[in-house]
């Protein structure tokens, strides 16, 4: 099944099909939100055995159903004791902490979880709970699985058909690992590009997301009738409701401000498909609309989606989205319950959640038929999909199918799926086919890095700290193409910097953004490598010796990148293709006979800028003025000649706030690390979410949260080591100006325990931080003990040393240090938003200088 535009679709068909959405009068005074979910039946056996279950369980099961957990602070112990209805894991969370973890340990997990759930001895509930996971593009969270083209790559292939066959073999990878339900597909039209997650969102244009999130639900989950939610087939969750492509200035859960109708009938466009092949959840959006969290939004969760829209499956909120709901906190949030969220995520506070939540109940702040709607929404979507009788995950049919983890098929089709997401956007002289025959340098820090064609989500969460060894049954593109070049007879030299040892006949250059995702992806410069042009000077350094160039551009979004277009003769975007960079190869390449093997085929499904400040282009727009307009891309019968582009740039210099330096806020600043030092060895670097000190006790590290996803860190000591300590350091020393001793180093803190006894050993300073260090010398060092010994375990305070105090000056002149923290006892510590300021607010607890 080809690409079909989806407006014309609809002018066409609705009349004959109750699954297609008609299209709405765009000047229509009154909005009104179409009924989509037509095909999906109420099914009166399922709804009379959801009767007899809500009138059998407890307020404390139905609770517990409704509350989602985190592997990496979930235990086996605490589900079999609340029975939690589903748990998940994060982009950086593998079971048992073992970030390769194969596909077998994974299901090993999901038994475990699920005997713990189904164990009625605690909680009373023999209800099978479910494991949710990000399976972005692919099975992406695992060790060794098929990695797909992100989404962005994906529209520009224009093929809904591939799309329905790339659900399927996810479904049947994430099915190998015994888990039910997977967080995609992701159904966002960005309309700024600045955005960080604007490589899964399938295109700028509503009709290309209409058109894909339909078929790749029906992929997950099967076609309705008897093959829907069946044998392989997984749970899907569309998302996110609505509007998270559109916030202002690009903002990852920022305010997104539009009409009602833009709302429907942009950013809305794949929900429409997606109900309408029967999706069983959708996520809830952390954006605003028009100033109101979408999460407290009855308006739109309720009245909408599930009453006009007619979606009868589930809501699940976002990583803690909920905390921004107004008189919500990370432990408890009625108003998003009341609003029409039914399954709250809540990674790591689920325990005082639940608490709270049962109270609210019992309280009347949430009513008994608003707790009873979100329980049989959830029931009755793992029902449809057979939870009571399908039993303990290893022992599923699905299960027994190994195979299907990474097959062969699945590699094939994410090969075909990167020669298809290809985009060609200039080819001088037709440079492109290349003959194999040819001697060939292959150069650019992105030849041979699976981790930078993967992007983030894969393995990881943002794919910063991944090698080639993470990806065990990948190849990267230098591999493609070394392979087929030898193959011919034709000769390949890799060099990273391009440098060679003979002069090639042509240089393939592979450069691109570093992975990224979410908030910490989004930008405020379009231009490429603004402020360090080092991939545009090797690109001129080989142009300058007369070697023409191919560049391969991977990156998650359109990029001002006019300078590095006029220094290539050819330039393809690849985007992020995944795992089998060997497609790259079939289309940039001829066979041996110098026939061409697979010609370009994608077409923009984003609108290239011409000017470094165009982060809005859309197509359609007033004043449209693109480089490369949407659905632009070349073939090899294309004799088009690109000439010289403008370099001049237009956006304003982007203001820094002085008020603040970030060092840790929401993640690591710019040359920031972190290190743990014990006896054996001195500041161990880690730019990961979790690590252990060199002696592998003294200290632990592991990711938290304060306010957004893993922006904290909690640090774990043994006490059996006296210098252990734990560390915010510079990757270069940083020199003590008299304006950071003007600052004070600010922080918010949380004490989760002390010692066995929970309390503060007798003695003078055996916990203490201290600030800009340089070996044993610090501008300041402060006990922490007047601190812990009167605040509340559990939960964060802000706390700011001034760096001015009198004496405070002595000998140090450069820090390696910004922060450091020492403890001789056994303590468990997190820290979030480490910032130097100028200003401290007034309910900080400030250690000023008597201390």
């Amino acid at each position: 099944m080809s690409f079909v535009s989806y407006s014309a679709l609809t002018k066409t068909l609705c009349v004959c099909s109750a699954l297609l959405v008609c299209p709405i009068n765009a000047n229509a005074q009154n909005v009104s939100w179409p009924k989509v979910n037509n095909a999906l039946k109420p099914d009166s056996a399922i709804e009379q055995q959801l009767d007899a279950l809500l009138a059998s369980m407890t307020i404390e099961q139905k609770v517990a159903q409704l509350i989602q957990p985190e592997i990496g602070y979930l235990s086996v112990a605490q589900m079999r004791k609340y029975g939690f209805g589903s748990y998940l894991n994060g982009g950086n969370t593998a079971p048992y902490g073992q970030k390769q973890a194969d596909p077998q340990t994974w299901l090993k997990y999901a038994d475990d979880m699920y005997a713990a759930s189904i164990n009625s001895s605690e909680d009373g509930s023999s209800i099978p709970t479910i494991w949710g996971t990000d399976a972005m593009h692919g099975h992406s969270n695992v060790y060794g699985a098929t990695l797909f083209p992100h989404n962005i790559g994906l529209g520009a292939a224009r093929d809904a058909g591939l799309i329905l066959r790339i659900g399927q073999a996810t479904a049947k990878e994430v099915a190998a690992t015994g888990i039910e339900w997977m967080f995609a597909p992701t159904v966002a039209v960005v309309r700024d590009d600045r955005w960080g997650r604007t490589y899964e969102s399938f295109s700028e244009h509503p009709d290309i997301v209409a058109a894909y999130a339909g078929s790749m639900v029906t992929g997950v989950q099967g076609e309705i009738g008897e093959t829907f939610l069946t044998d392989y087939r997984r749970i899907a969750t569309a998302k996110h409701f609505v509007g998270d492509g559109g916030t202002q200035n690009g903002v990852d859960r920022g305010d997104t401000v539009t009409t009602e109708q833009e709302l429907r009938d942009i950013h809305a466009a794949g929900y429409y498909t997606a109900i309408a092949a029967g999706v069983q959840s959708v996520m809830a959006s952390f954006n605003s609309w028009n100033g109101k969290r979408v999460h407290g939004d009855r308006y739109l969760l309720t009245e909408v989606l599930k009453e006009q829209m007619g979606f009868d499956g589930f809501v699940i909120s976002d990583w803690n989205a909920h905390k921004f709901v107004d008189g919500c906190d990370l432990e408890q949030c009625a108003a998003a319950f009341n609003a029409g969220v039914d399954v709250m995520m809540v990674p790591e506070h689920f325990e005082a959640f639940y608490n709270n939540t049962l109270q609210q109940v019992k309280d009347g702040v949430i009513s008994a038929s608003r707790l009873d709607d979100a329980v049989r929404r959830f029931l009755r979507a793992k029902i449809r999909w057979g939870v009571f009788s399908r039993g303990k995950p290893s022992s599923r049919p699905e299960s027994a199918q190994p195979q299907w983890f990474n097959a062969k098929e699945h590699r094939e089709l994410a090969r075909e799926a990167v020669r298809k997401s290809l985009v060609l956007l200039k080819n001088n002289d037709n440079l492109l086919p290349l003959s194999p025959k040819s001697t060939v340098l292959i150069a650019g820090d992105g030849a041979d890095n699976i981790a930078k064609q993967a992007g983030g989500w894969s393995v990881s969460w943002q794919g910063t700290d991944n090698t080639n060894a993470d990806f065990p049954n990948a190849t990267s593109i230098y591999a493609g193409l070394r392979q087929q070049i030898a193959a011919a007879g034709g000769t390949v030299e890799l060099s990273v910097d391009g440098r060679y040892r003979s002069k090639p006949d042509v240089a393939i250059v592979v450069i691109g953004e570093e992975p990224y995702a979410e908030w910490l992806g989004d930008i405020q410069h379009l231009e490429y490598q603004h402020g360090n042009k080092r991939d545009l000077a090797l690109l001129k350094r080989l142009k300058q010796q007369n070697i023409p160039v191919v560049t391969v551009f991977l990156s998650g979004r359109p990029l001002w990148v006019n300078k590095e277009l006029n220094a290539s003769d050819a330039f393809v975007a690849a985007w992020l293709p995944g795992s089998e960079g060997q497609g790259v190869a079939d289309v940039l390449l001829t066979d041996i006979d110098g026939a061409i093997q697979h010609d370009f085929s994608g077409k923009l499904s984003f609108s290239w800028p011409k000017y470094d400040d165009q982060y809005r282009l859309n197509v359609g727009q007033a004043q449209y003025d693109p480089l490369f307009a949407y659905g632009y891309g070349l073939t090899y019968a294309d004799r088009t000649e690109l000439a010289p582009l403008s370099e001049a740039t237009r956006a304003q210099p982007v203001q820094n706030a002085a008020e603040q330096t970030p060092l840790f806020v929401r993640n690591l600043a710019a040359g920031m690390l972190w290190a743990l030092s014990d006896n054996s060895a001195s500041l161990k670097r880690f730019n990961s979410p979790s690590a252990v000190s060199a002696d592998g006790k003294s200290i632990t590290m592991q990711s938290v949260n304060l306010a957004y996803q893993e922006d904290g860190r909690k640090f774990v000591w043994q006490g059996a080591d006296s210098k252990a300590s734990a560390s915010l350091i510079y990757a270069d020393a940083q020199v003590i100006t008299e304006d950071i001793r003007r600052k004070s180093l600010q922080l918010s803190i949380r004490l989760d325990s002390i010692g066995t006894s929970n309390r503060i050993n007798a003695g003078g300073n055996e916990i203490k931080i201290a600030a800009m260090c340089q070996q044993q010398n610090c501008l300041r060092t402060v006990s922490l003990k007047p601190v812990l010994q009167n605040i509340t375990a559990g939960k964060w305070y802000t706390l700011a040393l001034p760096l001015h105090c009198e004496g405070a000056a002595g000998p140090v002149h450069s820090a390696e240090e910004a922060v450091r923290f020492t403890a001789a006892q056994p303590v468990s510590l997190a820290v979030a938003d480490i910032a130097l300021v100028n200003t401290v607010a007034s309910s900080t607890i400030l250690l000023d200088c008597a201390q």
